[in-house]
């Protein structure tokens, strides 16, 4: 049980010690800095423990945001602070300091104890989270008016109503703002009062997506309804879990890796669902399943690796940007772009909507116009904010983007040999390179037979490339694009090799593998994105590469009938989607056992 430890002169009618309780700490009294300093030394070191002022006036939920987040080491607000275990030697020593200023006596009526340990804190360079608190209170009045005018204060704003609007994350779609949060966020709350975890929430929601996946494999009107219905509703506790977790501040590291995971499960899954669907009427829509996979996994690549290479860039901001932002002044604009962008609110309700009322193979058509839409107008938009931005990218950028190009011990090797070649070349080139090599292998594969020998051919030479456009850090304005590029490669020449075998079940089968390897993909994002690094080497290259993986497809493809290729796909979508997933599941769990740092994307929506 955490540990709060209350100091200074208790106040008559203060209700801070059952709120502290409230809040699930055991709390003691200290008479002044040296019985602090000793309770604090008592207090269990594998749990967190807080110095609160006793006079505080303020909000219960003010309180909970300062003391209770697990997403910080440190965290202070007026009159309380409080550290993690990971942090509590600096907090002892910011203590120790103030009680041998103190010169071991009571703390002075008009200063509180709280405040200084924290100046302390700010003193010695620690990083001390400050909650946004709002119109919350949080405060430590020195004399009875001020007290009453604090407790004015906060008889004069709704708690709970902050609170349940503090929920709903601050930057979000149209339909998820306008038709989604107005009623999850009282879920959320329910939920919350019944003792329900997010990753209870979230799982809920992956269950309800796969029975609509089910449903909408039926190939039947009233199986397409229910699954439109049900994609819904699995959206609506997919709101919830987010807002749960910020309505009770239950983030976790396992529930932020849970939810990202399991938005990619769904959709996909119940892509893989309307294909089974259309199958039974009698129309094959594999090939646009796995083009619309294809091409909204490569769209997020984009969003990563752009916000990976620009993360802690030093730079001008670029007229692109400029404009942007004047754009985001104008209230209506800043919804349409949101739209525009067919973030997850917007596509699963149209997907949801097509389902009930339409046929999959016009689904996918509006899916796949949609993203292709979105996703040049964001691509082509970043480009030019790189062009017209001179920016100075780090080293820690350079090794990101480098992670998720997933370059395996083929491209890795050929690199080594090639740098110097890379230094003499213009910075365009790795992006060139990238996009030219993967060009040729997905349109070799196209314009051949199969069963030809010119898509080895061509995948040997998209090994060359590969490697040079990763000789050199990628730290060039475009070099962002170079992941992306792989991706786009690498998948494509598996739809494109499995719909030339024209064997019954090859798509099917191209489907797997290709999911099996976007997981490892998104996998490796969420690593980076958790400062966790990225996957370890020797899973890369077990698994091959983009570049050993697009070797072998087109081998297999040279050397195997139509059947045996879609065999053998099958065969590597299992083995890739057991190494992947066994390694992700043991890295999250084993990382939130150890208490990681929770991270929870509050930026654009997915």
């Amino acid at each position: 049980m955490p540990t709060a430890i209350l100091t200074g002169q208790p106040v008559p009618g203060s209700s801070i010690e059952s709120e502290l309780r409230s809040l699930g700490f055991d709390v003691h009294l200290a008479s002044g800095a040296a019985d602090t300093e000793t309770l604090l030394a008592r207090a269990p070191g594998d749990e967190r423990v807080a110095v609160v002022d006793a006079r505080f006036v303020g909000h219960p939920h003010a309180l909970r945001l300062g003391l209770t987040d697990p997403r910080f080491p440190l965290a202070a607000i007026p009159g309380a602070v409080t550290a993690q275990p990971a942090a509590r030697q600096t907090l002892t020593r910011a203590m120790a300091r103030e009680n041998s200023a103190a010169g071991g006596g009571t703390a002075l009526a008009v200063d509180s104890l709280a405040d200084r340990i924290t100046a302390a804190l700010d003193a010695d360079g620690a990083e001390v989270h400050r909650p946004e608190l709002g119109r919350l209170v949080a405060a430590v009045p020195a004399d009875p008016q001020a007290r009453n005018e604090a407790r004015q204060a906060v008889a004069a704003v709704d708690d709970e109503a902050v609170r349940l609007k503090s929920a709903v994350k601050a930057r979000d779609g149209f339909v998820t703002t306008f038709l989604i949060s107005p009623y999850s966020r009282y879920i959320a709350r329910w939920c919350a009062r019944r003792g329900l975890t997010p990753n209870q929430v979230t799982t809920a929601s992956l269950i309800t997506a796969l029975i609509a996946a089910g449903c909408a494999a039926t190939g039947t009107r009233a199986g397409f309804v229910a699954a439109g219905v049900l994609l819904i509703a699995s959206f609506v506790l997919d709101c919830t879990d987010g807002q749960l977790a910020r309505y009770s501040l239950q983030y976790s590291t396992l529930g932020a890796w849970l939810d990202a995971t399991f938005d990619r499960a769904k959709e996909y899954a119940y892509y893989a669902g309307l294909a089974l669907g259309a199958a039974r009427g009698g129309d094959d829509v594999w090939a646009l399943a796995l083009g619309a996979m294809v091409l909204q996994t490569c769209r997020h690549v984009v969003d990563f690796s752009f916000n990976e290479a620009n993360h802690d860039a030093t730079a001008n901001t670029s007229p692109t940007a400029a404009l942007s932002d004047k754009l985001d002044s104008v209230g209506w604009t800043v919804w349409v772009r949101r739209m525009i962008v067919l973030p997850i609110g917007e596509r699963w309700a149209m997907i949801a909507v097509l389902t009930a009322l339409t046929t999959p193979r016009i689904t996918f058509y509006a899916l796949l116009i949609g993203c292709a839409f979105s996703a040049t107008y964001t691509t082509v938009g970043r480009v030019l904010r790189s062009l017209t931005r001179r920016a100075t990218r780090t080293d820690r950028a350079a090794k990101a983007l480098a992670d998720l190009a997933d370059s395996g011990p083929l491209a890795e090797a050929a690199a080594r040999g090639l740098r110097g070649t890379a230094r003499r070349l213009p910075a365009i080139t790795a992006p060139a390179v990238a996009l030219l090599g993967g060009a040729a292998v997905v349109a070799t594969a196209a314009l051949t037979d199969f069963g030809g020998p010119w898509p080895l051919v061509a995948a040997l030479v998209y090994v060359l490339t590969s490697a040079l456009a990763v000789a050199r850090p990628l730290k060039g304005a475009l070099d962002w694009l170079v992941p992306p590029f792989f991706r786009a490669a690498e998948y494509l020449t598996v739809l494109v090799l499995a719909a030339k075998a024209d064997v019954n079940g090859a798509l099917p089968a191209a489907f797997g593998l290709v999911s099996a390897v976007a997981y490892h993909h998104y996998d490796t994002v969420y690593r980076i994105r958790g400062d966790a690094g990225a996957p370890p080497q020797w899973l890369v290259r077990t698994v091959g590469g983009h570049e050993g993986r697009t070797l072998v497809i087109c081998a297999l493809a040279v050397l195997l009938t139509a059947s045996q290729f879609k065999l053998a796909l099958t065969v590597l979508a299992v083995a890739v989607a057991l190494v992947v997933l066994v390694e992700s599941i043991r890295f999250w769990v084993a990382a939130h056992k150890v208490g990681a740092p929770a991270v929870h994307d509050e930026g654009e929506p997915a």
